[in-house]
């Protein structure tokens, strides 16, 4: 009971770094973007191709994936971000397929369809962490961590820049705001953060594959942000909690046949999510309506 404790509450700090990573983008600066996971990808592979190859050092992974996410988020962000709205949406679409099969294909930097086997686990000074319950700690300080900087970053002038650009482009620009230059940072930030959240995340399973980081990543995470409340910081945190445990609770329930469980999951976020845009669509901790 206490590993699956500690299990699930690794998982939630990984995804509710995600979350508040994607947060930041969607909620502060209005980009929406459906390449979370990429990022997400892009840092788990970095993270497990140099473990198993040079080095699990929490000194070498977690920076490499956090620049190599970021690098590949300059790639998205430069050509993309002078446009709005639903084109930057289409871009990020395009990016998260395209990903899907160079994830697929470059195998020898992803191990193609089989993915990363045998990661080796995280190491700090030394120290290899493989216990779920030392690792809930590593993750809950990344989680800490991830909530200072952006706790931070959006008390600051940066911060403000966000949603005077979020509330208005044009605005922004004719107050002086260089609109492509914060947006771009803000894109990058957003991507090297999920990176370290994949890095961790491969350290942790031992084994990555494509699967882990497709478009249905993303929307997860999109529904983590919009589930738990758009513009908030705690809003991220709560929506992964509750959609990370639902499962979980939906398949203590005895008197559902287990063999339609997942159905069942569905049936209750899309019907879960309905409602909530309905009643409250500031999200579970947003204010009730827009």
């Amino acid at each position: 009971m206490e590993n699956y404790l500690a299990n699930l509450g690794v998982l939630i700090c990984v995804y509710s770094i995600l979350a508040i990573t994607l947060n930041f983008i969607m909620g502060y600066a209005g980009i929406f973007s459906l390449a979370h996971a990429v990022f997400f990808g892009v840092g788990a592979y970095t993270g497990g191709f140099l473990a198993l190859n040079y080095s699990s050092s929490i000194l070498v992974i977690l920076p490499a994936a956090m620049i190599t996410s970021a690098a590949l988020s300059l790639l998205l962000a430069i050509p993309t971000l002078r446009v709005r709205g639903e084109y930057f949406v289409a871009a990020s679409l395009g990016l998260q397929i395209l990903a899907v099969t160079l994830f697929t294909e470059w195998k020898w930097f992803t191990g193609g369809i089989g993915g990363l086997v045998g990661i080796p686990p995280i190491s700090i000074f030394g120290t290899e962490i493989f216990r779920p319950t030392s690792f809930f700690l590593v993750t809950l300080v990344a989680l800490a961590v991830t909530i200072a900087i952006f706790g931070l970053l959006v008390r600051s002038n940066f911060g403000r820049s966000l949603r005077a650009i979020r509330d208005s482009e044009s605005a922004a620009a004719a107050f002086g705001k260089n609109v492509p230059l914060i947006k771009t940072v803000s894109l990058a930030i957003s991507a090297a953060l999920a990176g370290m959240a994949g890095a961790l995340y491969a350290s942790y399973l031992s084994f990555i594959n494509v699967e882990s980081f497709m478009l249905d990543t993303s929307v997860l995470i999109m529904a983590m942000v919009i589930i738990g409340g758009t513009g908030t910081q705690i809003g991220p945190i709560v929506g992964a909690v509750v959609l990370l445990s639902l499962p979980s609770a939906i398949s203590y329930l005895n008197f559902l046949p287990q063999s339609e469980i997942g159905a069942i999951q569905q049936i209750i976020y899309g019907a879960g999510m309905t409602l909530l845009m309905l009643f409250r669509p500031g999200g579970i901790v947003g204010s009730g309506g827009k």
